[in-house]
């Protein structure tokens, strides 16, 4: 009995690591993408839509440290240029740290998305969490470099 149980074990084990090989890195691929599609669309509408981006940042967010107007063009270059790193998985794990804590400073600065938008910054900030840890998997710029490098 104890045989045909470890047997199982193992099957499923193998079962499992097949999965994993395949899904983990679309899961990384996933992450990059989302998190880099959600912010880049919110820097394209900051540009879009600028006036109105200078009087959020002067009269609605609250960034801490910096003038609001350093704020708005230093916000707004993060939104448009960490994403394209991200999302094509070059320098993936310090680009998705920084705006790990861009996001962060989003939330801090802006107290109507304690309410409103704070689910979706949490599970962004997941996400960017998981690209950190794990890396940007195999479908990256990155693990081309290394390949490369390594070669």
């Amino acid at each position: 009995m104890s045989n045909s149980i470890t047997n199982l074990l193992k099957g499923y084990d193998s079962v499992i690591d097949k999965a994993q090989f395949a899904f983990v890195p679309l899961l990384l691929l996933f992450c990059r993408l989302w998190v880099a599609w959600v912010f880049f669309n919110s820097g394209l509408t900051k540009i879009s839509t600028w006036d109105s981006t200078l009087f959020l940042f002067e009269y609605e967010y609250q960034v801490p440290l910096l003038p609001w107007q350093l704020a708005a063009y230093m916000g707004t270059a993060a939104e448009l240029i960490l994403p394209v790193f991200v999302a094509i998985g070059l320098l993936t794990r310090p680009m998705s740290a920084i705006l790990f804590v861009f996001n962060i400073i989003a939330v801090v600065s802006y107290p109507v998305l304690w309410d409103k938008g704070f689910y979706d910054h949490q599970l962004w900030g997941l996400m960017l969490l998981i690209v950190v840890v794990w890396g940007p998997g195999p479908l990256s710029a990155d693990k081309l470099i290394r390949n490369k490098v390594e070669n």
